[in-house]
């Protein structure tokens, strides 16, 4: 399988590739097992050769050819997982770059939002005080327009006034 279609592969798919190596990793160990028990019997020997020097020879080769077995397995997990790490770490450099990105757009918006907010401010600012200032002018000018009209009223409001301090 070459390296490009290892990276195509998903994460499900290597940890399936991953279990298929282990379960042949233990069927090897199994046989391994298996023919050194036979060997400590002695029968394989035996059964087959006719001699123990060849029974030796044919033992020695199961026992190459297991260990050969062996070592393909464990360099074979150690490319997928080294492959695995590299794409893992290529994800996590995107995603990092991604979620950089999105920080940036939203403390760009909230910039916007905030000046726009600060600009609707200033404006609502400026109408409420020119509001109040005409509604004080207005409240002013028929408060001295009655107090003009009444002209009674501030006589009154002049004696009333010396009184209370004298009191």
């Amino acid at each position: 399988m070459t390296e490009k279609e290892l990276r195509r592969l998903s994460r499900a798919e290597l940890l399936e590739m991953l279990i298929s190596q282990s379960i042949e990793l233990q069927n090897c160990r199994e046989k391994l097992a298996e023919a050194e028990a036979a060997l400590q019997n002695r029968s394989i020997a035996i059964d087959k050769a006719g001699s123990i020097a060849e029974a030796s020879l044919m033992l020695s080769g199961v026992f190459d050819a297991a260990q050969l077995a062996c070592q393909q397995y464990t360099d074979n997990i150690r490319q997928l997982s080294e492959r695995q790490a590299k794409v893992c770490a290529d994800m996590e450099e995107k995603s990092r770059a991604k979620a950089q990105q999105i920080i940036s757009e939203a403390e760009r918006k909230q910039k916007d939002m905030e000046r726009e907010t600060r600009l609707e401010c200033d404006e609502l600012l400026r109408k409420a005080q020119a509001e109040s200032q005409q509604y004080w002018d207005d409240v002013s000018s028929r408060l001295e327009a009655f107090y003009n009209t009444h002209a009674g009223l501030r006589e009154l409001l002049s004696i009333v006034t010396p009184l209370e301090k004298q009191e």
